[in-house]
Protein backbone atom coordinates (compact mmCIF):
# COMPACT_ATOMS: atom_id res chain seq x y z
CA UNK A 1 0.00 0.00 0.00
CA UNK A 2 3.14 2.48 1.01
CA UNK A 3 4.19 2.07 -2.32
CA UNK A 4 1.04 2.54 -4.26
CA UNK A 5 -0.05 5.49 -2.35
CA UNK A 6 4.08 7.24 -3.45
CA UNK A 7 3.55 6.34 -6.63
CA UNK A 8 0.54 8.05 -7.20
CA UNK A 9 1.69 11.30 -4.95
CA UNK A 10 4.44 11.33 -7.09
CA UNK A 11 2.69 11.10 -10.46
CA UNK A 12 -0.25 13.39 -9.75
CA UNK A 13 2.08 16.31 -8.14
CA UNK A 14 1.74 18.21 -11.33
CA UNK A 15 -1.86 18.19 -11.79
CA UNK A 16 -2.36 19.05 -7.87
CA UNK A 17 0.08 22.08 -8.11
CA UNK A 18 -2.46 23.31 -10.43
CA UNK A 19 -4.95 22.62 -8.04
CA UNK A 20 -2.82 24.85 -5.04
CA UNK A 21 -2.25 27.49 -7.86
CA UNK A 22 -5.80 28.13 -8.71
CA UNK A 23 -7.04 28.02 -4.97
CA UNK A 24 -4.03 30.52 -4.24
CA UNK A 25 -4.98 32.69 -7.11
CA UNK A 26 -8.83 32.79 -5.84
CA UNK A 27 -9.05 33.72 -2.62
CA UNK A 28 -11.43 33.93 -0.11
CA UNK A 29 -11.94 35.72 3.96
CA UNK A 30 -13.66 33.95 6.57
CA UNK A 31 -17.42 33.01 5.98
CA UNK A 32 -17.44 33.80 2.33
CA UNK A 33 -15.61 31.24 0.46
CA UNK A 34 -18.73 30.83 -2.26
CA UNK A 35 -16.52 29.94 -4.87
CA UNK A 36 -14.04 28.04 -2.91
CA UNK A 37 -16.46 25.88 -2.35
CA UNK A 38 -18.20 25.40 -5.52
CA UNK A 39 -14.79 24.36 -6.72
CA UNK A 40 -14.19 21.90 -4.23
CA UNK A 41 -17.49 20.04 -4.54
CA UNK A 42 -16.76 20.42 -8.35
CA UNK A 43 -13.85 18.46 -7.80
CA UNK A 44 -14.93 15.79 -5.38
CA UNK A 45 -17.75 14.84 -7.84
CA UNK A 46 -15.57 14.88 -10.58
CA UNK A 47 -13.47 12.18 -8.96
CA UNK A 48 -16.64 10.10 -7.84
CA UNK A 49 -16.12 10.07 -4.50
CA UNK A 50 -19.40 8.19 -2.58
CA UNK A 51 -21.04 11.24 -1.24
CA UNK A 52 -20.88 14.87 -1.34
CA UNK A 53 -22.38 17.47 0.99
CA UNK A 54 -22.50 21.44 1.56
CA UNK A 55 -22.41 22.13 5.05
CA UNK A 56 -23.33 25.56 6.43
CA UNK A 57 -22.84 28.08 3.70
CA UNK A 58 -19.55 27.49 2.60
CA UNK A 59 -18.71 24.19 4.26
CA UNK A 60 -18.12 20.71 1.96
CA UNK A 61 -17.94 17.13 3.17
CA UNK A 62 -16.64 14.40 0.88
CA UNK A 63 -17.61 10.84 1.92
CA UNK A 64 -15.26 7.61 0.54
CA UNK A 65 -16.55 4.17 1.65
CA UNK A 66 -14.28 1.48 1.86
CA UNK A 67 -14.68 -2.12 0.43
CA UNK A 68 -17.06 -2.83 3.53
CA UNK A 69 -18.12 -1.59 6.65
CA UNK A 70 -15.48 -0.40 9.59
CA UNK A 71 -13.97 2.23 11.85
CA UNK A 72 -14.67 6.41 10.02
CA UNK A 73 -12.07 8.61 10.12
CA UNK A 74 -12.12 12.76 9.28
CA UNK A 75 -9.57 14.13 7.34
CA UNK A 76 -9.35 17.93 7.92
CA UNK A 77 -8.23 21.30 6.05
CA UNK A 78 -9.54 25.43 6.01
CA UNK A 79 -10.27 27.56 3.53
CA UNK A 80 -10.30 30.90 4.56
CA UNK A 81 -8.23 33.43 3.59
CA UNK A 82 -6.43 36.30 5.17
CA UNK A 83 -7.18 40.15 4.53
CA UNK A 84 -3.34 40.73 3.28
CA UNK A 85 -2.03 42.55 0.22
CA UNK A 86 0.04 39.83 -1.37
CA UNK A 87 3.99 41.25 -2.26
CA UNK A 88 4.45 37.47 -4.27
CA UNK A 89 5.26 38.06 -8.32
CA UNK A 90 4.30 34.56 -9.30
CA UNK A 91 1.91 34.10 -12.12
CA UNK A 92 -0.10 32.64 -9.28
CA UNK A 93 -0.29 35.35 -6.60
CA UNK A 94 -3.91 36.40 -5.76
CA UNK A 95 -6.00 38.09 -8.29
CA UNK A 96 -7.99 39.68 -5.25
CA UNK A 97 -6.67 42.98 -3.74
CA UNK A 98 -6.50 43.12 0.01
CA UNK A 99 -7.31 38.78 0.11
CA UNK A 100 -4.59 36.07 0.22
CA UNK A 101 -3.61 32.78 1.10
CA UNK A 102 -1.16 33.93 3.61
CA UNK A 103 -1.53 30.55 5.73
CA UNK A 104 -1.64 27.82 3.71
CA UNK A 105 -5.06 27.24 3.61
CA UNK A 106 -4.76 26.92 -0.33
CA UNK A 107 -2.28 23.98 0.76
CA UNK A 108 -4.14 22.47 3.09
CA UNK A 109 -7.41 22.27 0.57
CA UNK A 110 -5.27 20.87 -2.19
CA UNK A 111 -3.66 18.68 -0.22
CA UNK A 112 -6.89 17.03 1.00
CA UNK A 113 -8.21 17.03 -2.77
CA UNK A 114 -4.65 15.38 -3.37
CA UNK A 115 -5.40 12.68 -0.67
CA UNK A 116 -9.03 12.28 -1.47
CA UNK A 117 -7.67 11.26 -5.15
CA UNK A 118 -5.41 8.50 -3.94
CA UNK A 119 -7.65 7.20 -1.14
CA UNK A 120 -10.54 7.01 -3.92
CA UNK A 121 -8.71 5.12 -5.95
CA UNK A 122 -7.69 2.32 -3.72
CA UNK A 123 -10.94 2.07 -1.27
CA UNK A 124 -11.47 -1.48 -3.16
CA UNK A 125 -8.09 -1.81 -0.45
CA UNK A 126 -9.52 -0.90 2.99
CA UNK A 127 -12.68 -1.02 4.83
CA UNK A 128 -14.12 1.57 6.79
CA UNK A 129 -15.03 5.35 5.88
CA UNK A 130 -13.58 9.00 5.30
CA UNK A 131 -14.95 11.83 5.91
CA UNK A 132 -13.14 14.98 3.86
CA UNK A 133 -13.83 17.77 5.81
CA UNK A 134 -13.38 21.48 4.21
CA UNK A 135 -14.11 23.61 6.86
CA UNK A 136 -14.54 27.49 6.32
CA UNK A 137 -13.69 30.40 8.35
CA UNK A 138 -10.40 29.50 10.41
CA UNK A 139 -9.34 32.59 10.77
CA UNK A 140 -12.36 34.44 12.53
CA UNK A 141 -13.86 33.78 15.25
CA UNK A 142 -15.84 32.01 16.20
CA UNK A 143 -14.69 30.14 13.84
CA UNK A 144 -15.99 27.53 11.11
CA UNK A 145 -15.46 24.10 13.44
CA UNK A 146 -18.22 24.82 15.74
CA UNK A 147 -20.55 25.13 12.54
CA UNK A 148 -19.62 21.93 11.24
CA UNK A 149 -19.55 20.48 14.82
CA UNK A 150 -23.12 21.69 15.09
CA UNK A 151 -24.17 20.38 11.81
CA UNK A 152 -22.72 16.98 12.93
CA UNK A 153 -19.14 16.10 11.20
CA UNK A 154 -18.79 14.15 14.24
CA UNK A 155 -21.67 11.81 15.11
CA UNK A 156 -23.63 8.85 13.90
CA UNK A 157 -20.31 7.64 14.44
CA UNK A 158 -17.70 9.77 16.46
CA UNK A 159 -14.66 9.49 13.94
CA UNK A 160 -12.28 7.14 15.35
CA UNK A 161 -9.73 9.65 14.54
CA UNK A 162 -9.21 13.45 13.49
CA UNK A 163 -6.54 14.30 11.41
CA UNK A 164 -5.55 17.58 10.59
CA UNK A 165 -2.18 19.47 9.42
CA UNK A 166 -0.74 22.82 8.78
CA UNK A 167 2.13 24.51 6.91
CA UNK A 168 5.12 25.57 9.15
CA UNK A 169 7.55 27.62 7.11
CA UNK A 170 10.46 27.02 9.70
CA UNK A 171 10.56 23.29 8.42
CA UNK A 172 11.87 22.00 5.61
CA UNK A 173 10.03 20.83 2.83
CA UNK A 174 10.04 17.12 3.22
CA UNK A 175 9.76 17.05 7.04
CA UNK A 176 6.71 16.52 9.16
CA UNK A 177 6.93 17.70 12.85
CA UNK A 178 4.62 16.27 16.02
CA UNK A 179 3.59 16.86 19.24
CA UNK A 180 1.43 14.98 21.45
CA UNK A 181 -0.32 16.33 23.88
CA UNK A 182 -1.40 20.32 25.19
CA UNK A 183 0.37 21.29 21.21
CA UNK A 184 -2.01 24.95 20.27
CA UNK A 185 -2.31 27.54 22.37
CA UNK A 186 -5.81 28.94 23.20
CA UNK A 187 -6.57 32.65 22.15
CA UNK A 188 -9.15 35.27 23.48
CA UNK A 189 -9.08 39.15 22.20
CA UNK A 190 -8.72 41.94 24.22
CA UNK A 191 -10.22 45.33 23.48
CA UNK A 192 -9.46 48.24 26.21
CA UNK A 193 -10.21 51.83 26.29
CA UNK A 194 -8.94 53.64 29.12
CA UNK A 195 -10.63 57.03 29.44
CA UNK A 196 -8.91 60.65 31.20
CA UNK A 197 -9.55 64.12 30.59
CA UNK A 198 -7.23 65.76 27.65
CA UNK A 199 -5.44 69.23 27.33
CA UNK A 200 -2.76 70.74 26.57
CA UNK A 201 0.91 68.91 26.73
CA UNK A 202 2.31 71.90 28.66
CA UNK A 203 0.25 71.42 31.17
CA UNK A 204 -0.20 67.51 32.24
CA UNK A 205 -1.26 68.89 35.92
CA UNK A 206 -4.59 69.66 34.52
CA UNK A 207 -5.05 66.67 32.65
CA UNK A 208 -5.70 62.59 33.42
CA UNK A 209 -3.66 61.28 30.63
CA UNK A 210 -4.93 58.44 29.48
CA UNK A 211 -1.76 57.84 27.66
CA UNK A 212 -0.15 57.66 30.87
CA UNK A 213 -2.53 54.94 32.49
CA UNK A 214 -2.32 53.07 29.35
CA UNK A 215 1.50 52.90 29.22
CA UNK A 216 0.90 51.76 33.46
CA UNK A 217 -1.70 48.98 32.03
CA UNK A 218 0.55 47.19 29.08
CA UNK A 219 3.68 46.72 31.34
CA UNK A 220 1.97 45.93 34.75
CA UNK A 221 -0.53 43.20 33.14
CA UNK A 222 3.10 41.25 31.87
CA UNK A 223 3.42 40.79 35.82
CA UNK A 224 0.62 38.14 34.99
CA UNK A 225 3.23 36.10 32.71
CA UNK A 226 6.13 36.87 35.12
CA UNK A 227 4.90 36.79 38.62
CA UNK A 228 1.37 35.17 38.83
CA UNK A 229 1.39 32.41 35.76
CA UNK A 230 3.09 29.00 36.72
CA UNK A 231 6.36 29.18 34.98
CA UNK A 232 5.69 25.81 33.67
CA UNK A 233 2.83 27.04 31.64
CA UNK A 234 3.03 28.83 28.33
CA UNK A 235 1.36 31.89 28.57
CA UNK A 236 1.50 34.97 26.12
CA UNK A 237 -0.08 38.44 27.06
CA UNK A 238 0.46 40.83 23.72
CA UNK A 239 -0.75 44.33 23.09
CA UNK A 240 -0.99 44.79 19.19
CA UNK A 241 -2.76 48.29 18.85
CA UNK A 242 -2.58 51.45 20.92
CA UNK A 243 -4.19 54.32 19.60
CA UNK A 244 -4.54 57.83 21.20
CA UNK A 245 -4.65 60.29 18.78
CA UNK A 246 -3.95 63.27 20.33
CA UNK A 247 -0.73 65.21 19.00
CA UNK A 248 3.04 66.13 20.16
CA UNK A 249 1.40 69.24 22.12
CA UNK A 250 -2.35 67.49 23.06
CA UNK A 251 -3.34 64.75 25.30
CA UNK A 252 -6.05 63.01 24.39
CA UNK A 253 -9.47 61.93 26.03
CA UNK A 254 -9.03 58.62 25.07
CA UNK A 255 -6.68 55.65 24.46
CA UNK A 256 -7.60 52.04 22.83
CA UNK A 257 -5.96 49.41 22.89
CA UNK A 258 -6.02 45.97 21.55
CA UNK A 259 -4.31 42.77 22.87
CA UNK A 260 -4.29 38.61 23.08
CA UNK A 261 -4.16 36.34 26.16
CA UNK A 262 -3.11 32.56 25.20
CA UNK A 263 -2.17 29.91 27.23
CA UNK A 264 -2.96 25.74 27.44
CA UNK A 265 -4.22 25.72 30.62
CA UNK A 266 -7.89 26.09 30.50
CA UNK A 267 -8.40 26.56 34.69
CA UNK A 268 -5.28 29.24 34.19
CA UNK A 269 -7.27 31.30 31.59
CA UNK A 270 -10.36 31.90 32.97
CA UNK A 271 -8.27 33.05 36.60
CA UNK A 272 -6.09 34.70 34.42
CA UNK A 273 -8.49 36.90 32.13
CA UNK A 274 -10.56 38.05 35.17
CA UNK A 275 -7.50 39.26 37.21
CA UNK A 276 -6.74 41.21 34.34
CA UNK A 277 -10.01 42.56 34.02
CA UNK A 278 -9.50 43.76 38.20
CA UNK A 279 -5.85 44.76 37.19
CA UNK A 280 -6.68 47.00 34.11
CA UNK A 281 -9.97 48.36 36.31
CA UNK A 282 -7.58 49.42 39.59
CA UNK A 283 -4.73 50.76 37.59
CA UNK A 284 -7.27 53.20 35.37
CA UNK A 285 -9.02 54.21 38.78
CA UNK A 286 -5.84 54.19 40.87
CA UNK A 287 -4.55 57.12 38.80
CA UNK A 288 -7.78 59.01 38.60
CA UNK A 289 -9.34 57.46 35.31
CA UNK A 290 -11.40 54.90 34.19
CA UNK A 291 -11.47 52.41 31.78
CA UNK A 292 -13.82 49.71 29.63
CA UNK A 293 -11.98 46.40 28.71
CA UNK A 294 -13.97 43.50 27.00
CA UNK A 295 -13.02 40.39 26.13
CA UNK A 296 -14.10 37.98 23.75
CA UNK A 297 -13.12 34.17 24.21
CA UNK A 298 -12.08 32.17 21.16
CA UNK A 299 -10.42 29.24 20.77
CA UNK A 300 -9.29 25.92 23.58
CA UNK A 301 -6.03 25.07 23.22
CA UNK A 302 -5.39 22.00 20.86
CA UNK A 303 -5.08 18.39 22.73
CA UNK A 304 -2.69 15.89 20.03
CA UNK A 305 -4.34 12.48 21.44
CA UNK A 306 -0.87 10.88 22.81
CA UNK A 307 -1.58 7.39 21.46
CA UNK A 308 -2.86 8.31 17.80
CA UNK A 309 0.30 11.31 17.57
CA UNK A 310 2.80 8.78 18.28
CA UNK A 311 0.74 6.13 16.10
CA UNK A 312 1.06 9.03 13.20
CA UNK A 313 4.43 9.77 14.01
CA UNK A 314 5.88 6.18 13.68
CA UNK A 315 3.82 5.85 10.34
CA UNK A 316 5.32 8.75 9.58
CA UNK A 317 8.62 8.09 10.24
CA UNK A 318 7.97 4.77 7.99
CA UNK A 319 6.58 7.06 4.96
CA UNK A 320 9.32 9.46 5.15
CA UNK A 321 12.56 8.32 6.89
CA UNK A 322 13.43 8.73 10.54
CA UNK A 323 14.85 11.58 10.17
CA UNK A 324 12.06 13.74 7.92
CA UNK A 325 10.08 13.83 11.73
CA UNK A 326 10.72 16.35 13.75
CA UNK A 327 9.77 16.65 17.81
CA UNK A 328 7.94 20.28 18.12
CA UNK A 329 7.18 22.15 20.69
CA UNK A 330 4.34 23.90 21.81
CA UNK A 331 3.02 26.31 19.47
CA UNK A 332 1.60 29.57 20.93
CA UNK A 333 -0.64 30.09 17.93
CA UNK A 334 -4.44 29.36 17.83
CA UNK A 335 -6.77 27.32 15.96
CA UNK A 336 -10.04 26.26 15.76
CA UNK A 337 -8.95 22.30 14.90
CA UNK A 338 -8.96 22.64 18.81
CA UNK A 339 -12.32 22.07 19.27
CA UNK A 340 -12.60 18.53 17.00
CA UNK A 341 -9.54 17.74 19.67
CA UNK A 342 -12.00 17.76 22.52
CA UNK A 343 -14.24 15.92 21.01
CA UNK A 344 -12.70 13.01 19.51
CA UNK A 345 -9.07 11.23 19.55
CA UNK A 346 -7.06 14.17 16.92
CA UNK A 347 -3.83 14.64 15.88
CA UNK A 348 -2.94 18.16 14.54
CA UNK A 349 0.81 17.79 12.75
CA UNK A 350 3.23 20.47 10.76
CA UNK A 351 4.24 19.73 7.55
CA UNK A 352 7.54 21.37 6.23
CA UNK A 353 7.48 24.09 3.34
CA UNK A 354 10.73 25.72 3.52
CA UNK A 355 13.11 25.91 1.01
CA UNK A 356 16.34 28.37 1.61
CA UNK A 357 17.94 27.40 -1.76
CA UNK A 358 15.16 28.99 -3.26
CA UNK A 359 14.04 32.20 -1.23
CA UNK A 360 11.01 30.29 0.17
CA UNK A 361 10.94 30.91 4.05
CA UNK A 362 8.46 33.50 4.51
CA UNK A 363 6.73 33.31 8.16
CA UNK A 364 3.12 32.91 8.00
CA UNK A 365 0.83 36.03 8.07
CA UNK A 366 2.66 37.60 5.82
CA UNK A 367 2.36 39.31 2.30
CA UNK A 368 5.67 37.50 0.88
CA UNK A 369 4.54 33.52 2.46
CA UNK A 370 5.06 30.81 0.05
CA UNK A 371 5.71 27.39 -0.56
CA UNK A 372 7.90 24.54 -2.15
CA UNK A 373 5.08 23.05 -3.83
CA UNK A 374 6.95 19.35 -3.49
CA UNK A 375 5.05 19.59 -0.10
CA UNK A 376 2.16 18.99 -1.65
CA UNK A 377 3.39 15.08 -2.85
CA UNK A 378 4.71 15.05 1.00
CA UNK A 379 1.61 16.16 2.87
CA UNK A 380 -0.71 14.08 0.73
CA UNK A 381 0.47 10.74 0.36
CA UNK A 382 1.40 10.89 4.10
CA UNK A 383 -2.37 11.53 4.85
CA UNK A 384 -3.57 9.09 2.81
CA UNK A 385 -0.95 6.77 4.39
CA UNK A 386 -2.50 7.92 7.86
CA UNK A 387 -6.10 7.14 7.08
CA UNK A 388 -6.01 4.16 5.67
CA UNK A 389 -3.57 2.91 8.64
CA UNK A 390 -6.38 4.02 11.63
CA UNK A 391 -8.85 2.75 9.72
CA UNK A 392 -7.26 -1.16 9.91
CA UNK A 393 -5.08 0.02 13.37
Amino acid sequence: MIAKIKQAAKEQLAAFIKVRRHLHANPELSFKEYNTCAYIKEYLQKIKVDEVKQIGKTGVLGIIKGNSAGKTILLRADMDALPINTELKTAYKSQTENVMHACGHDVHMATLLFAAFILNSLKKEFSGTIRLLFQPAEEKMPGGATEMISNGVLENPVPHAVLGQHVFPQIPVGKVGFKPGKFMASMDEIYITVKGKGGHGAMPETTIDPIFIACQIVTSAQQLVSRVSNPNTPTVLSFGKIMGNGSINVIPNEVYLEGTFRTVDEVWRKEALAKLKKLVTSIAEGLGGSCEIKIKNGYPFVFNNEALTNRAKLLTQEYVGKDNVLDQDIWMASEDFAYYSHLAPSTFYLLGVKNEAKGINSGLHTPTFDIDERALETGAGLMAWLAVNELKG
